[in-house]
């Protein structure tokens, strides 16, 4: 029984271990990949934009999608069973730059927004930025970034009141964020990518969070590893 349960545990153990290892070097490549686009689109917006209100419309959007995929990151770190051991930062500060983060990042989509909305060249309008298919320019793209607008709305406002008002659905309220930033990751795709360099730091990004969301599922907690163990020896039985 002894070798059984032993047998057991290696093979979760090697499971795990070669999954979170193969999304670890993905998300290392895909980051770096990530980095040095976005330092030249930088430098590209500076230089090749002709408008004001384009430059600020493409910047803005683009850091609404660079905070909200760090926010993401976060979130995943946050509850990723390998940060358990980490004593630096605490709990408390990990949660409040999380917080603060979500705080940038809701700044950032409102003056997206509202630069899309008053620039008459953009052709989106109030009604567009705010409403499905309302959009001249673009509505399905449009409209996809207005879904995970509200979306993203409401994941932020059950987070702000967990524990008062909304109880414990706030929880599973706030695992659609992940679906809020693939509706984000679509909408840049599909309505932001005027150069080859955005589609290049779009997939990377996309590829890097995705890394790290395997090896978040992937990895096993002591409890997970028990139960699996217990089921496993559950069937031997049988």
């Amino acid at each position: 029984m002894a070798d059984m349960y032993r047998g057991l545990a290696e093979s979760t153990s090697r499971r795990d271990s070669v999954l979170g290892g193969v999304g670890v070097a993905v998300g290392v490549v895909a980051s770096a990949v990530a980095g040095g686009v976005s330092a030249r689109l930088v430098l590209d917006a500076l230089t090749g934009a002709d408008t004001v209100s384009w430059v600020l419309g493409r910047a803005s959007g683009l850091a609404s999608y660079v905070l909200l995929a760090t926010l993401v990151v976060t979130g995943l770190l946050l509850a990723h069973p390998w940060t358990r051991r980490l004593r630096r930062p605490g709990p408390t500060a990990r949660l409040a730059f999380h917080s603060g983060l979500a705080t940038f990042t809701l700044l950032f989509v409102v003056l997206h927004v509202v630069v899309l909305a008053t620039d008459p060249w953009a052709q989106v309008g109030w009604r567009g930025a705010l409403l499905p298919m309302a959009s001249t320019y673009r509505p399905v793209p449009v409209t996809l970034g207005v879904i995970a607008l509200w979306a993203g709305l409401l994941v932020g406002v059950t987070a702000r009141w967990a524990g008062r008002f909304v109880g414990r659905i706030w929880w599973p309220v706030h695992k659609v964020a992940a679906g809020v930033l693939a509706l984000v990751w679509a909408h840049s795709v599909l309505a932001g990518t005027d150069t080859p360099l955005l589609r290049v730091f779009y997939v990377a990004t996309g590829v890097a969070i995705a890394a790290l969301a395997v090896t978040r599922y992937t990895a096993r907690t002591p409890a997970d590893r028990v139960d699996a163990l217990v089921a496993g020896l559950a069937g031997v039985r049988r």
